[in-house]
């Protein structure tokens, strides 16, 4: 029996700490410190308008990375022993929906019980869902070169559609945020039913701040899980730790390099998940993964970082409960006081209570073994 990949469970936890606690704690002090410093600190805290990359755009592709990563951990029996196929598939349909629904509730659609604001595909855990489906299936079912040859096919799919396929006034080779195919197909299909939609006067209308796209940009999304799968079979390989270190590094040098390379030609949109941002983000993933890895499982330096296993063991939870509750009210009940005394940092003290109440229901779950699962 495999042991359990302790670097998987720190990275995750590393993901879900930026996301759910530091970036609203950072966002909170540039509010109140007004200092040039601060504003080259936000750069790295803020997605890219458009075409470029920011450490910040790393953290969805890093989250559907990992969710590839525990494929082979997860579904190995059933490929190596020949287990139930039917209970695996219910399983994974059940994910699935799981998934998709909860991305609806973070976005904050659903729980609005407003049909006006039903929007279909707008979340990271829907293109987590889309990933992980397709990959687990492709993990099953195929080895290894053949997964490389599925990615790469899709990832020239998505390439040439974009420069060869015009619909109406999109595509065509156009990557401006409002004339490239992705969005024209997002546009035409989702209709009502994408993210930010309005029917006024009859007509459809999307915020036009709005540019990320989600139906085409799906094909990519398969790839991006489907390279951290490569990755967990990799780690859950016979070859040495060392082997394994060199192998995850060099596969993220290689593709940050062809990324950056592609990008002169087919340039790295997060907004529309480029094959290029693909190879970047997963490039950086797997160097990621690749230092986790050497310094957690193979030094053995676990126990120093118990408190991102305490997010990356329950990060769906963290995930939703950080987007749907606000912890506010209990935050300004116990402070509300000491607003007088810290002045303008009263909102950064309110957002670290915020992140201390979310962490210490995680800590709770942690120490009581509860790990909820999808």
């Amino acid at each position: 029996m495999k042991q359990r990949l302790q670097s998987l469970d720190a990275l995750r936890g590393f993901d879900l700490f930026c996301l759910v606690a530091l970036s609203d704690l950072v966002e909170e002090l540039a509010e109140v410190i007004d200092k040039p410093w601060m504003g080259k600190v936000m750069e790295h805290f803020t997605h890219k308008p458009w075409e470029g990359f920011s450490a910040w755009d790393l953290v969805m592709p890093l989250f559907m990375f990992m969710a590839g990563v525990a494929i082979p951990y997860s579904l190995s029996k059933y490929k190596e022993e020949g287990a139930s196929r039917k209970k695996l598939y219910w399983r994974l349909g059940k994910r699935v929906l799981l998934l998709w629904i909860f991305g609806m509730m973070v976005q904050g659609n659903l729980l609005a019980l407003d049909p006006n604001r039903i929007y279909l595909f707008t979340n990271t855990l829907q293109a987590i869902a889309v990933g992980y489906l397709f990959s687990a299936i492709f993990y099953l079912h195929t080895s290894w070169k053949t997964q490389i040859g599925i990615a790469v096919a899709l990832l020239l799919t998505f390439w040439g559609a974009m420069e060869w396929i015009t619909i109406g006034n999109f595509g065509g080779g156009d990557y401006t945020p409002h004339g490239n195919l992705a969005e024209g197909i997002d546009s035409m299909v989702l209709g009502r039913f994408r993210d930010t939609a309005q029917v006024i006067d009859g007509q459809v209308v999307v915020n036009p701040h709005y540019t990320y796209t989600w139906l085409l940009s799906s094909l990519n999304f398969i790839v991006t899980v489907l390279t951290g799968v490569l990755a967990g079979e990799a780690l859950r390989s016979t070859l040495k730790q060392g082997r394994k270190v060199a192998l995850l590094l060099g596969a993220g040098i290689v593709l940050v390099a062809l990324g950056w390379t592609w990008d002169l030609v087919h340039p790295v949109i997060k907004h529309i998940w480029t094959g290029s941002m693909v190879f970047v983000s997963s490039g950086y993933c797997f160097l990621l993964m690749g230092l986790f890895y050497w310094w957690i499982d193979c030094r053995g330096h676990s126990k120093h970082l118990t408190f991102l296993k305490v997010y990356g063991m329950n990060s769906i939870t963290a995930y939703v409960v950080s987007h749907v509750i606000s912890f506010r009210s209990i935050s300004k009940s116990l402070f509300f006081g000491l607003e007088q005394y810290v002045g303008d940092y009263y909102g950064f003290l309110i957002q670290l209570s915020n992140c201390a109440i979310l962490f210490l229901i995680l800590y709770i779950m942690y120490r009581n073994r509860i790990f909820l699962r999808v």
